[in-house]
């Protein structure tokens, strides 16, 4: 919280990824028209910024401590906008948290090896409630997924993506 109970909303984007830079200040500017988006380039990234006492209305899960440490849920109208764009939703996730990546693989036949590839999606996040809401969403979308290792949930790990959406 800045001065006067006016609270700052800093996003990071990468810059190998401009599109998301773009996508950040559009939905800033639209949520929040009153109140000025701006970027400031930093190493590596660009910071998109907007200032308002009204951020924590749209963020109401934000608090003190850390995320994974406290509970995070949905409130009725936030669940609503997920059920209603959950692709949306679950793409938002994989772009803060997550990656995706080319996953070959080599088996080895009696008349010689097989290779394909697929696309994988990797999400992590140390939020059991974020990663469940993450869960939820591959669910709803009838996205295959599992954790990434056996004994640790804190990674997420898509097979698939739906036909016409792109993570």
């Amino acid at each position: 919280m800045g001065r006067k109970g006016v609270y700052a909303l800093h996003v990071a984007c990468c810059n190998d990824w401009p599109g998301l830079i773009d996508a950040a200040e559009v939905a800033m500017s639209a949520v929040m028209p009153s109140s000025s988006v701006f970027r400031v380039p930093r190493q590596g990234c660009t910071s998109v910024n907007s200032w308002s006492k009204h951020w924590p209305c749209l963020f109401p899960q934000h608090g003190p401590g850390r995320k994974h440490e406290r509970r995070i849920a949905l409130e009725a109208w936030q669940r609503s906008i997920v059920e209603a764009f959950p692709g949306q939703f679950a793409r938002g996730l994989f772009h803060s948290d997550g990656c995706r990546f080319t996953n070959r693989v080599r088996r080895r036949l009696a008349h010689g090896d097989r290779w394909y590839e697929y696309p994988r999606y990797m999400f992590t996040n140390e939020s059991s409630d974020i990663r469940g809401l993450c869960e939820a969403a591959l669910d709803h979308l009838g996205v295959a997924w599992r954790y990434s290792r056996r004994n640790d949930p804190a990674g997420v790990s898509a097979h698939s993506w739906p036909a016409g959406m792109r993570a």
